[in-house]
């Protein structure tokens, strides 16, 4: 099926101490996928080992069955916040404009239907106002709906997103997740390292819960039961349930 991702057996170490433990899982397309797991899991390192923008120690990793080289133009990764450069003078347009390249080719310049293509998803996240600006300007929220644009732009098949909520607007994480179910709704596959547990409920389909190993995978309801949550979170029933885990 178009849009399976595959992890099988993953293991990820930093300076020879391991930080990702043996995971596997596999979703089909049409997912909503949210990654979660208490600070210091493993989720960004999870998800970059997946992507293969860093080593891996050992496990396969797959695409529609093939290797993420083969996809990699079909693959939009928008980053933590803290791991970008505002400071880069860069306006917001020529931003969402480089979600162009992996289409244009090697050494080619984007076209005027490239820059109306980039106009339009500044349109999608409410952003077109701002085309104009540098990017150092603008709010947290802002900025990552601009990001977000940026991968829009890519036309791509696959979406992964590392902590999109985090310091942002109450408008701004309603743009992005509405737009994120609507990807998904188009057959996307979207995985999203994500932190709230109130929310995993009406944001995702499936969720991949880990704390350096796999605690567990597959439909919301099935993961955020108690007595699994506890296993990777430490907590009580009772403060689980007040965060809206369990039933």
């Amino acid at each position: 099926m178009a849009g399976t991702v595959s992890v099988k057996n993953l293991n990820v170490s930093y300076h020879g101490k391991e930080v990702v433990s043996n995971v596997s899982f596999k979703f089909d397309s049409h997912k909503l996928i949210g990654v979660i797991g208490p600070n210091g899991a493993g989720k960004s390192t999870l998800m970059k080992a997946t992507l293969g923008l860093i080593p891996k120690d050992k496990g396969e990793v797959s695409f529609d069955g093939g290797s993420v080289e083969r996809v990699r133009k079909n693959i939009a990764y928008v980053p933590q916040r803290t791991d970008i450069d505002w400071d880069f003078p860069i306006t917001v347009i020529d931003t969402v404009l480089i979600g162009r390249y992996p289409k244009l080719g090697l050494f080619k310049r984007p076209k005027k239907s490239d820059k109306a293509f980039a106009y339009k998803c500044l349109e999608q996240v409410n952003m077109e106002e701002f085309a104009s600006r540098q990017i150092a300007e603008l709010s947290g929220g802002q900025q990552q709906r601009v990001f977000l644009a940026r991968a829009l732009a890519q036309e791509a098949e696959y979406f992964f997103l590392d902590e999109p909520f985090v310091g942002i607007d109450v408008a701004s994480e309603k743009t992005i997740i509405t737009i994120l179910k609507e990807l998904r709704d188009s057959g996307k596959t979207v995985f999203v390292v994500h932190h709230d547990l109130t929310k995993v409920t009406n944001y995702f389909d499936d969720l991949v819960l880990i704390n350096k190993e796999l605690i567990s995978s597959g439909p919301v309801q099935d993961v955020i039961k108690p007595e699994i949550m506890k296993k990777a979170y430490n907590m009580d029933f009772e403060v689980l349930n007040q965060m809206g885990v369990g039933v």
